[in-house]
């Protein structure tokens, strides 16, 4: 009995022993699993802050990409803007150059319609007046106008204003022509030699002035040429063509030229715009 009591004591002490050894070895399980699971937690509370860093970062560089992304889109909306005013700018530009182009075509087209119509003036001039020798008148052309100079010998007697029988014929053909033109500008000259001049008149410029306020009274009261057409001018001896040393030189230089210019009332509008 004695035996089993001891038997019994010692069992229960054995399983003492052994529940305390499981015991204390299930602390220290336990123990070294809480240090682990702490050093895990420090591990992820550092890599949360390092996170937390890294995304404070991303966000201040978020901000200044959206800063630049503001002041690139200025700067382009500013470079449109720009543009847009060059591009007015240009326009405007070119449409003044074309306006000055068609200004200068038209302006051509004038100055070539004019011509033509001075080459068709000076060919009828020069028929009308063929049956009169060279040395009695001349047409010629200078400057877009019609020169129909005729000589004191055609026109008039020495130191005269009356037109002869001869002149008046000549001028009848000539008013023909004129009549037939009613556009065009008609300037009568009167022209002299140098030699002052004696009897009816005070001096060259009175002849000379005389001489062409006779023409274009003829031309007015026998042959209707428009008045609003005619100009009547003296310029004494001032107006030399020749000369006045000899006296074929001053023959030559007592003359009356009757200038014929087609009228520019459209081509003076345009160049006073």
């Amino acid at each position: 009995m004695m035996k089993n009591l001891f038997l019994m004591v010692m069992s229960f002490a054995l399983i003492t022993l052994f529940s305390s050894c499981v015991a204390k070895r299930k602390l220290v399980d336990a123990q070294l699993q809480a240090r682990q699971l702490q050093g895990d937690s420090a591990m992820l509370a550092n890599r949360v802050s390092n996170l937390q860093n890294q995304l404070s970062d991303l966000n201040n560089k978020n901000s200044d990409l959206k800063n630049d992304i503001d002041n690139l889109n200025g700067q382009v909306a500013s470079l449109s803007h720009n543009n847009s005013n060059k591009q007015g700018q240009l326009e405007m530009s070119q449409k003044a150059l074309q306006e000055q182009q068609a200004k200068l075509q038209h302006l051509q087209d004038l100055l070539d319609a004019q011509k033509k119509k001075s080459d068709e003036l000076r060919q009828k001039m020069a028929d009308a007046l063929a049956g009169f020798n060279s040395n009695e008148l001349t047409v010629t052309q200078k400057n877009g106008k019609v020169y129909v100079s005729m000589q004191e010998s055609l026109l008039f007697p020495s130191g005269s204003a009356a037109v002869s029988k001869k002149g008046v014929d000549a001028l009848a053909k000539l008013a023909a022509v004129l009549n037939t033109n009613p556009d065009i500008q008609i300037d009568v000259e009167g022209h002299t030699d140098s030699i002052p001049i004696r009897g009816k008149f005070q001096d060259n410029w009175a002849l000379s002035t005389a001489r062409a306020n006779s023409i274009v009274r003829i031309l007015i009261d026998r042959y209707r040429v428009s008045p609003l057409n005619l100009i009547a001018s003296g310029h004494s001896q001032y107006d030399p063509v020749d000369t006045n040393a000899t006296a074929d030189g001053r023959a030559k230089n007592r003359r009356t030229d009757i200038i014929l210019s087609p009228k520019l009332d459209e081509l003076y509008k345009l160049l006073s715009n």
